[in-house]
């Protein structure tokens, strides 16, 4: 007897062929051939950049590799390694859906071209991309839940027989920390999770309600339009000078929760003390000051049972050979409870706490800050 679990799969695939074919066709009838535009403007090309992501994620439910690689210039070196790093992220997609018990039903990007250099065979475009990630548990295919991760493009299109392909493309993918999860008792995980219910924070207060709306507010370029996709601009950003996930941490407590600053903790015009700043200084300070206390250490299978004790407003640290490298808060949890971050580097809003972060050799702290 088929188990309910893969007639559902097998339901979810057939929709998801369908859905693709669908998406096609009108792409077809509307565009004729999408990849053999003649741009005329910088708004084409942002049109033509959005239909090229949203084709891509399509594919990348539905696994078609092979769509996926007819939009890469994969004769040349740079296109075919943007083409298998894609390959690789596809894969522990569908692995992390897995372990979770869920399936991605939608994957809609929204673009911002920032810049844009073009000649007759090669465009260069710098853009922000805002991704909104929606999944339902294979139990509960009506209650869908949304996540938004933004990040930040280099991508070089080339005109191969008047078809623009991608031939280079850089981006701070949220998946990069993230190996393989066939070490890892992905049944018993997804059957304890599946087995989980909602959680009601109605009762959290308000200096936690306070740090949560700061960090959807400024979570960049994961917020949604109505904030312009942008940091707090009182203070510097750190992305490029090792990493801005500290400090925004430290802006949610001390500008939504209220924390006030003091010689170890402290950020003003002459720049931030170590323990604003740095991910292994932030967690170090925060439990050694007593602001909070650690609810769990280990890998993911040591702590996933005890990360449902996580409340908005708390953090999760990951460390990696020994050393934390980076800091998200949470900010909510799931339809079965699972808890849900934002941070900045890889912008996140909302996502769930280890999506990105299942390397076996990762670290996971799970940190209650007492407000």
């Amino acid at each position: 007897m088929m188990s309910p679990f893969t007639k559902k799969d097998n339901e979810f695939k057939t929709r998801s062929a369908i859905i693709m074919a669908l998406f096609l066709l009108t792409v077809l009838v509307l565009y004729k051939d999408p990849i053999l535009n003649v741009f005329n403007s910088n708004d084409e090309i942002s049109e033509y950049v959005q239909l090229l992501f949203q084709m891509r994620n399509k594919a990348i439910i539905g696994m078609d590799l092979e769509s996926i690689e007819s939009l890469y210039d994969v004769g040349s070196k740079y296109g075919q390694w943007a083409y298998e790093y894609e390959i690789r992220k596809v894969k522990y997609l569908h692995n992390w859906e897995q372990k979770q018990g869920v399936k991605f039903v939608e994957i809609i990007p929204k673009i911002v071209l920032k810049n844009i250099k073009m000649d007759e065979e090669i465009i260069s475009i710098n853009l922000l991309c805002n991704t909104e990630y929606k999944y339902a548990y294979v139990d509960k295919e009506e209650e869908i839940n949304t996540s938004r991760i933004g990040t930040y493009h280099i991508l070089e299109l080339v005109k191969r027989d008047d078809k623009w392909l991608i031939s280079k493309e850089w981006y701070n993918d949220p998946f990069t920390d993230s190996l393989k999860l066939d070490n890892i008792k992905v049944d018993s995980i997804k059957e304890y999770i599946l087995s989980q219910g909602p959680r009601d924070f109605s009762n959290i207060g308000e200096r936690r309600e306070n740090a949560v709306q700061y960090a959807h507010r400024y979570c960049g370029a994961a917020s949604e339009e109505k904030y312009g996709f942008e940091y707090n601009k009182k203070y510097r950003n750190y992305n490029s000078r090792g990493g801005d996930c500290a400090n925004f941490a430290s802006q949610i407590l001390y500008e939504g929760g209220q924390f006030k600053k003091n010689y170890t903790w402290n950020y003003d015009k002459n720049g931030a003390t170590r323990a604003w700043l740095n991910a292994q200084g932030f967690k170090d300070y925060m439990i050694s000051s007593g602001r909070a206390s650690l609810i769990a250490y280990g890998n993911y299978e040591k702590v996933y049972k005890a990360s449902y004790k996580l409340l908005p407003g708390d953090f999760v640290a990951y460390e990696k050979k020994g050393k934390v490298t980076h800091i998200s808060v949470v900010t909510g949890a799931d339809s079965k409870g699972y808890s849900l971050v934002t941070c900045h580097n890889t912008d996140r809003n909302n996502v769930p706490w280890d999506l990105g972060w299942s390397n076996s050799n990762i670290r996971f702290w799970l940190v209650r800050v007492h407000y």
